[in-house]
């Protein structure tokens, strides 16, 4: 198990009122359930099976585990429910929402997380699979969802943010080009707006590999714009697991990048590594011990890339 992964609670310590409503979707008892690890919600996650044989993945959350985490599982079964089947995502099957509680039933994929450090071949899929996702129009349905560049504004001015607080542990090599990752951060964000279906919150936790292909799961941060900001983010956990990952090959060859220009992929870079090292130094929310820690190492890894791209004899 990653370390940096919060602790679940299991399917038994559902209230009983959550269990009986995710039974009630499935329309038969749930005598068996695997609880899977992964993320950052400190509810359930499980593959379940029923009395009559139907397999179904529940998550579940209530707000005296994490006030926010059950608006998110809201959001996601808003989104699910809206989904094109033809998208490589899981089938929505239900939801539950009372008592302070979230509950959301989708297919089961069965597929796994993608290896860590990743390999060359799943990569591939995966990015595939975003290929699809980016190039496919967004339906009516999901056009109301908000703009990318909007929804991340907040985010990609952490640089600005460490410039007027700047901590005492600073890198130096950061110190040193901080007002060049402010603009770049700046440029980064103009780049975001498009036309695009966009998870927005791609890793490796967030895909399933299966012999069909990769699937894309957990979206409460769908949003509208450039397609290929989760291909991208991909690339980060791919640093973020392994640093000397030939990232340069991939975007080089793979479509999901064709026309992306190295002032789109600089200012991506400034801007997520800004939003990851001034997101770490933040207090540790409620209930999720380990994401201040899993953003320091994002952060890290990201501004790694970037510092390479800007000194490739270094």
């Amino acid at each position: 198990m990653n370390t940096l992964w919060t602790p679940r609670i299991s399917w038994a310590q559902l209230p009983e009122h959550v269990r009986n409503a995710v039974e009630v979707i499935l329309g038969s008892p749930v005598v068996e359930a695997h609880g899977q690890q992964g993320g950052f919600s400190p509810g359930t996650a499980d593959r379940v099976r029923t009395a009559d044989g139907r397999r179904a993945f529940v998550k579940a959350v209530g707000t005296s585990l994490n006030a926010v985490t059950p608006r998110l599982h809201r959001a996601e079964a808003k989104i699910s429910a809206l989904l094109p089947g033809r998208l490589p995502v899981p089938k929505y099957l239900g939801s539950y929402d009372k008592q302070g509680w979230v509950a959301l039933v989708l297919e089961d994929i069965p597929g796994s997380h993608p290896k860590t450090p990743w390999t060359r071949v799943e990569l591939e899929r995966v990015l595939d699979s975003l290929h699809v996702l980016g190039s496919h129009p967004v339906p009516s349905t999901l056009t109301h969802l908000p703009a990318l560049h909007t929804e991340v504004a907040a985010e990609f001015t952490g640089w600005d943010r460490i410039d007027i607080d700047m901590p005492s542990n600073l890198d130096p090599w950061i110190a040193d080009h901080l007002p060049r990752l402010q603009g770049s951060a700046r440029t980064g964000l103009s780049c975001l707006e498009g036309q695009a279906l966009v998870h927005s919150d791609i890793r490796s936790d967030n895909l399933l590999l299966t012999e069909e292909g990769a699937y894309i799961v957990d979206w409460p941060w769908a949003c509208i714009g450039a397609p290929w900001f989760d291909a991208l983010s991909v690339l980060i956990n791919v640093r973020l697991h392994d640093a000397g990952f030939d990232v340069a090959s991939v975007l080089g060859t793979h479509p999901v990048f064709v026309g992306l220009s190295a002032e789109n992929i600089d200012g991506f870079l400034a801007g997520m590594s800004g939003y990851f090292i001034d997101g770490a130094r933040q207090p540790a929310p409620s209930g999720l011990p380990t994401l201040r820690s899993f953003q320091q190492a994002q952060g890290e890894a990201t501004i790694g890339w970037l510092r390479e791209r800007w000194e490739p004899t270094a």
